[in-house]
């Protein structure tokens, strides 16, 4: 059991002293100290008080060494993907990290994908993905990076990257933004999303490139979320055809001349 230590590392995690979290739970300072030294064991109306306090359930509080968790991992946990709290099924998200504890960002390339598509689970395989450290990512949060395939989703480039800050919550995901979905029978997937989980059950699926139709994908062939933060590419965008332009506009220009006409024709 881990309460006591989870106790006096979620105070100081809040930067409160003993007198300070006192005073928010009603109780006395001794008995804080009784309760981070395993002396006393708070009762259950304290309980309660504490997991609302620091948004976690009892349960996890009691069970779960918080000290030994990294840093993305306690984010998840605190803002609202507490699995007891919840009462949804949340697994705990293979990853690697670097000699200074720091989660790495894995490289899943097009080649991966099939493997990915199974082993994304397996702590083994992921730890066998190439990763890198990138410092403009905040450390709280994890990330992966997917190389993307086809011409779905221009102007993002076939074979681009884009890295993917991981979701915890499906009911998080916010309509018409970019995700990276893997899935059960596609695989890896990058596309704008509606969220209708509550509605239908489903994602609604849309390419950024129109000749691609959209699609519902039902919450049971979800298997990851990760929501799109960047891309790279090793392309140059081509240069601007400015006489290409200067046509389209001409074009657009007779067109709403001739549409100025039927108004006043009629």
């Amino acid at each position: 059991m881990f309460l006591s230590a989870n106790i006096k590392f979620l105070r100081k995690r809040r930067r409160l002293t003993q007198n300070d979290l006192a005073e928010t739970l009603g109780t006395k300072r001794s008995s804080i100290n009784n309760y981070e030294n395993g002396t006393a064991v708070p009762p259950v109306n304290v309980l309660v008080s504490l997991s609302d306090l620091f948004h976690l359930s009892i349960d996890t509080m009691v069970r779960i060494n918080l000290e030994s968790l990294r840093e993305s991992q306690m984010y998840i946990i605190e803002h609202g993907s507490d699995v007891f709290v919840k009462g949804n099924e949340v697994r705990v998200l293979a990853t690697t990290v670097d000699s200074g504890n720091k989660d790495n960002i894995e490289i899943v390339s097009i080649k991966a994908k099939a493997g990915y598509t199974t082993g994304y689970f397996d702590p083994e395989y992921i730890s066998g993905l190439p990763n890198f450290q990138l410092p403009i990512l905040t450390r709280d949060k994890k990330y992966r990076a997917f190389q993307i395939s086809g011409d779905s989703m221009l102007p993002v480039q076939d074979k681009s990257w884009v890295i993917g800050e991981y979701v915890q919550d499906l009911n998080s995901i916010r309509d018409d933004q970019l995700y990276i979905v893997l899935t059960l029978n596609e695989g890896v997937v990058f596309k704008k999303v509606k969220n209708e989980l509550k509605e239908k059950g489903s994602l609604n699926m849309t390419s950024t490139n129109p000749e691609y139709h959209p699609y519902d994908l039902s919450v049971n062939e979800i298997r990851e979320v990760w929501k799109f933060v960047l891309y790279m590419t090793g392309d140059i965008p081509e240069p601007l055809d400015n006489q290409q332009i200067m046509n389209n506009l001409e074009i657009i220009r007779k067109e709403m001349t001739e549409i100025k006409q039927q108004l006043n024709y009629l």
